[in-house]
Parts: structure tokens; sequence; C-alpha cells
């Protein structure tokens, strides 16, 4: 009994062995093959078409030099019979010094029959013509002009008829010469025309070898790619065309270094769903962390007041109840606020005076943090207007407060700014604390990054989760602005830009650390 195991690798090895009976079925059709074959049935017509204009050619001018020989002929005959005694002279062309073999003469009466013919053998002597071959030569028109007789035992003739003085005479010609040189043309530039085609398929066969050997490559790195166990962790890099089949200069080079580019972006993506896998498992990993501890805490205060009252103040465990209650909802609420902005959910957009937000945020600030020294300058040439969600504007300047009220020690000044540009509101808190280690700069922004190595936090706030400026970069983005931060022991400075009422254009959005930023800021203006 065949296991499903078993049943699954047949299949499989069976359809490898279709692919590949597939890609033999390909390989006799490759582009090489095809070229060839095209360019050797190119020469082949062009070869024939040369060929059969040169005969026809050449039999044209054969046929031609015939004709006018011919009509020669008859013009001397009738001459000859004109001014000698024409019972002796009437087929006097015969007798003319250097006729050819073959060479026929006739006299014609007024009917068109042919009353006496003669002909010129090999021997050059001459001998009467049949009555039969005489009669082939019956009905040709006494025009001059020559026609193509065929003569029983003597072949084609081209003749002619002339008329005058009373008399009509005959001459024709033999037009085996013509053939016969036309047969040896004809074969002559076959075996030329086959030797030729043979030569040029040749050196086409190599060069095109030649040429379609980077193409060969560049398909071979193609298939190596393709083959390449993408969806593993363990791809490692993968290869690429050589470095010689990548000129742009030539269309295989083009392909090659298009193939490179492919092949970056692959790894790229590649790299950046890895990170993004990590990332997510690290995040999962928080969150499930950061829910089992409020819920450890409850579940433990549960169990003591289940095991009586005595053990525990009931006021007191209710209330640390309520604390990890509130600490676990905001957790989950931070959690859903960052999903719905992931999903691009539309904010709400009003008019909103930036100053007044941060003004507000800045009160609640000192008022939760009093061993903190707190300062607003407010640097305005025109009402800091933007245009966007007034709460979630807010829950920006606010968890920027809280970060550095929770992050830096009792006594460090933390000074809160706003300027109003033509295109652009700029918010910046700066502190100087400690500031953030140079190895969290770049993350800062991402979920769940936290200064601390131990998951315990010194305040039930949201900041202390590791979400709070994650939700503050979040926001900022679906506002169209930017942020960034730059820090070093002693100051550090985060600036929020968003676009101003009425110019909000498409702006990136920067949520690592930004250096140029920090040459924007004037330290005697903050």
């Amino acid at each position: 009994m065949r296991t499903p195991t078993s049943s699954s690798g047949s299949l499989r090895r069976e359809r490898e062995r279709e692919r590949e009976r597939e890609q033999e079925r390909k390989r006799g059709r490759s582009l090489r093959t095809r070229l060839l074959l095209f360019i050797g049935a190119t020469l082949v017509v062009v070869c024939a078409a040369m060929a059969l204009t040169t005969v026809f050619a050449q039999r044209s001018y054969l046929l031609g030099n015939l004709d006018d020989r011919v009509t020669n002929a008859a013009e001397r005959s009738l001459g000859g019979v004109q001014v000698g005694p024409r019972t002796q002279t009437d087929l006097a062309v015969l007798r003319e010094q250097g006729q050819g073999v073959g060479t026929l003469a006739a006299r014609v009466d007024d009917d068109g029959d042919v009353t006496a013919a003669e002909v010129i053998t090999g021997d050059g002597a001459r001998q009467s013509l049949t009555a039969a071959q005489r009669a082939a030569l019956h009905g040709v028109e006494a025009d001059g002009s020559p026609h193509t007789r065929t003569v029983p035992g003597l072949g084609t003739y081209r003749v002619a008829v002339v008329r005058g003085d009373g008399l009509t005479v005959l001459t024709g010609l033999p037009t085996s010469d013509v053939e016969d040189m036309i047969s040896g043309l004809v074969l002559v530039e076959a075996v030329v025309g086959i030797a030729g085609v043979t030569v040029a398929a040749c050196v086409c066969a190599v060069v095109i070898r030649r040429q379609l050997r980077p193409l060969g490559r560049v398909a071979a790195t193609a298939v190596a790619v393709s083959r390449s166990p993408l969806g593993r962790d363990d791809t490692g890099g993968l290869v690429r065309v050589p470095e010689r089949d990548t000129d742009p200069g030539s269309e295989a080079g083009q392909v090659g270094a298009a193939l490179n580019r492919m092949i970056d972006h692959v790894e790229s993506s590649l790299a950046e769903r890895r990170r993004s896998e990590e990332r997510m498992r690290r995040f999962l990993a928080d969150a499930s962390h950061e829910l089992r501890t409020p819920l450890a805490s409850i579940a433990g205060y549960a169990e003591l007041m289940n095991r009586g009252a005595g053990r525990i103040e009931p006021v007191l465990a209710w209330s640390r109840v309520s604390a990890e209650s509130a600490r676990m909802t905001g957790l989950v609420e931070g959690l859903l606020l960052l999903a719905r902005l992931d999903e691009g959910r539309p904010l709400e957009s009003t008019e909103v005076d930036l100053a007044a937000v941060v003004a507000e945020a800045v009160w609640d600030a000192r008022a939760a943090g009093e061993d903190h020294t707190w300062q607003l300058a407010l640097l305005l040439d025109a009402p800091a207007l933007v245009t966007g969600d007034q709460a979630r504007l807010r829950q920006v300047v606010a968890n920027l407060l809280a970060n550095a009220r929770v992050h830096t020690p009792a006594g460090t000044t933390v000074m809160v700014s706003v300027e109003a540009m033509e295109a652009r509101c700029v918010v910046r808190v700066r502190d100087d604390g400690p500031g953030i280690p140079a190895h969290l700069v770049s993350s800062v922004f991402e979920r769940f990054t936290r200064a601390d190595a131990s998951r315990s936090r010194a305040s039930g706030a949201e900041g202390g989760s590791g979400l709070g400026l994650a939700i503050v970069a979040a926001i900022v983005s679906a506002h169209e602005g930017r942020i960034g931060v730059v820090s070093e022991p002693g100051c550090t400075e985060f600036t929020v830009e968003l676009p101003a009422a009425g110019r909000a254009e498409s702006s990136s959005v920067d949520t690592v650390s930004a250096p140029s930023l920090r040459h924007g800021v004037d330290p005697a203006r903050a």
C-alpha cells in the first residue's frame, strides 16, 4: 500500500521529469537556433534570387545576341539571292565561310511552304532537310523577326524569314549553345551558392554563439536565482551576473544590469521582510509580556483575596487591581491606535492652534512632574495654525513631555518651543538630561523600544510601555509631518514639523535620528 508521502514524492518527480522534457524541447527552439535558421534561410533566398536573376539576364542577353545573328544571316542570304543566279544562290548563306554547325537555310514559296532546306552538319557538309523537318518550319511569318521552332532530329532553332524581290528565304541558328551555356552557368552558381551559404552559415554560427554567450550567462544566473529557496531565512547571497556581462552598450549587458538590479531589490525585500518578521515577533513577545504582567498582578491579588481578607487589605488589593487594569487598558488602547494608524484610517481634520495645544500640555506636565523645571517659548511671527486632529496632536506633545519626565532625573530642565513659519510649524522638546544611548537613537521610534534592560516600570504611564514614541511617530506621519531626534549627554531634542494650515504638502516622514534638524535650532531664541 502506497503512503500519501510516497505518492506525493512520485508526483513531484514526474513533474520534474516533465519540466526537463519541456526544457529539452525548448532547447531545439532556442534563440541561437532560430537566428541561425533565419539567417541561413535568408542567405538561401538571397543567393537563389541572385542566381535566378543572373541566369535570366544572361539567357536574355545570349538569346538577343543569337537573334541578331539570325537576322543578319537572313539579310545576307536575301542579299546573295538578289545579286547571284537564283538557281544557285537561293541558299547562298550556307556557302559563306565561317558558318557554324547547325546553321539552317531554306527557300519558302508564296504559301509559306518550305521548298528547299539545308543544314550544315558536324563535318562541315550541307545536308538537305527531310519532309518532316521542313514541315516543322512551315508557317513562319515573313516579318524578319526571330521565331522559335523545334526541328525533329535537330533541336530547337531561332529562325527568321525575310522577303525581297519576289523571293522568300528562311535562316535559323540552333539554341543548343545558349542552353548549354545557361546550364553550365546554373551549375556553377549552384556550387558557388551552396559553398557560400555553407561558409556564411558556419561564420554566422560562430558569431551568434559568441554574441549570445553573455545572454546565456545571464539566463543561467536567472535560472540559479529562480531555484534559490527565497522563502527560507538561510538563503544567503544570491548570485549576480558577472560584471563583464553588464555593459550598457549591448542589449545583453542591459538585461544583465537590469537582472542585477532586480536581484538587489529582491535581496533588499527579503532583508526587509526578515526585519519586519523579526520586529513582529519581538512586538508580539513584548506585547504578550506587557499584557501578562498586569494580568499576573490582577490574578495574584484576586488569589490573595480568595484566601481570606486577613492576608491583605481589600482596599489596597482593589486599588492595585484598578491600577493594573488601567495600565493594561492603556496598553491595549495604544496598540489599537497604532493598528488604526497603520491601516491609514483618516483622522479628524480641523484647524488647530498648535501653540494653545502645546501650552496646555506643558501645564499638565508641570502638574504631573513638579520635580522637573518646565519652560515654554512661543516664537511666533504668525499664528501657529495646522490642519489635523487636535486630540491626537495633543497626545503627541503629551507623550514627548511624558518621555522627558520619565527618563530624566529630578531637577532636569525641559524646554518646549513652538515656531510658526510660512509653510510649517515646528515644535521642539529639549531637555538637559543624560541623553539616549547611542545604540538606541536609530530605533527610538520603534515599538517597545526602551532604554532599560529590565521590564519593570517606574510608572504605569503609557510612556513606560515602549509605545509612546511609536505612537508619536505614527500620528506625525498621519499628519504628513516629520519627526526627528538628536541626543548626546546633556542635550536631547525632539523636533516635530507639521505643514501649516493650507499648505499640507506631502512630505516624507523621518522617524530616525536627523542631525540636520539640530542645525535649525536657535539656542538663543530657545
